[in-house]
């Protein structure tokens, strides 16, 4: 078994303890359940922000131990005052040593938009994101029909939250569904954990143009953000990055004011 296939399997025993534990009327009962999510694709687009989606990652299959003891309360907030667009929050715990008591805590300190960062394979996750605040889902394309995400999708919208939908090649594009506005290029292959950033630039010309574009995993420098931009993403995810500064928001606040100083001087250069 891959990686992924290992997580997915994971995560099929885990929803089924959930659903156990945590009926879908009690998940309903949250007081975040009737509250009105904050739309991602708008703050992405928003030209007073950055684009950055700031992660809060504690471990990963690829890098093991990041930053296991982050303070979540902290991080978000300062993640929200560097100026990231919005928060991406990972709740698996087995593989990336997070929980959804991190994303209520990122959701009660934070009015940001916050994306859950899940391997979502069942409804029953859906709501359970909208319970602990989520204001958008991630789908991962390489472990989903096209049919599983058209349904999952209806379900997120019909519940006001908006869905990432991740792919990793071509093959995956045909997934795309027009449910979805949001679509996220993964520089990682799930499979072999390597990264490219090559395939945010290859891929980007076969999307559909009225769909907002995020690159995600591999994004470390200034540079690399200012030429996405020019090929036409909005979004930039960007975790392991951060998180392996003692103080990942800091490392946030530097980075996006560094983006924001290189994109003034080049506009200065051109008006020249």
């Amino acid at each position: 078994m891959n990686t992924l296939e290992k997580i997915i399997a994971t995560k099929k025993l885990e929803v089924e303890e959930s659903k156990k534990l945590y009926p879908i009327k009690l998940l309903e009962r949250s007081i975040y359940f009737n509250s009105t999510p904050v739309s991602l694709n708008k703050y992405l687009l928003r030209k007073d922000k950055s684009g950055i989606i700031a992660e809060i990652k504690k471990r990963s299959p690829s890098k093991g131990s990041i930053n296991k003891y982050v303070n979540v309360e902290k991080t978000s907030i300062g993640y929200m005052q560097a100026g990231a667009s919005a928060i991406s929050v990972l709740t698996d715990k087995t593989f990336f040593g997070g929980c959804n008591q991190d994303l209520l805590t990122a959701r009660k300190f934070n009015f940001c938009p916050i994306l859950r960062k899940e391997f979502i394979i069942d409804e029953y996750q859906i709501i359970e994101a909208k319970s602990i605040g989520a204001d958008a889902i991630l789908l991962i394309a390489a472990c989903l029909t096209k049919n599983e995400i058209e349904n999952l999708s209806g379900l997120a919208s019909s519940l006001g939250m908006e869905v990432l939908l991740e792919i990793h090649d071509e093959t995956e594009i045909e997934k795309i569904s027009d449910k979805t506005m949001l679509i996220g290029i993964n520089n990682r292959d799930l499979k072999t954990l390597k990264i490219d950033l090559e395939t945010s630039f290859r891929l980007i010309n076969k999307l559909p143009k009225e769909k907002t574009k995020i690159a995600e995993s591999g994004i470390e420098t200034v540079d690399s953000i200012i030429q996405l931009k020019e090929a036409g993403y909005s979004g930039f995810l960007i975790g392991s990055y951060f998180m392996k500064h003692p103080e990942p928001s800091l490392a946030c606040k530097e980075f996006i004011h560094a983006i924001q100083s290189e994109t003034n001087k080049r506009s200065v250069s051109h008006a020249s």
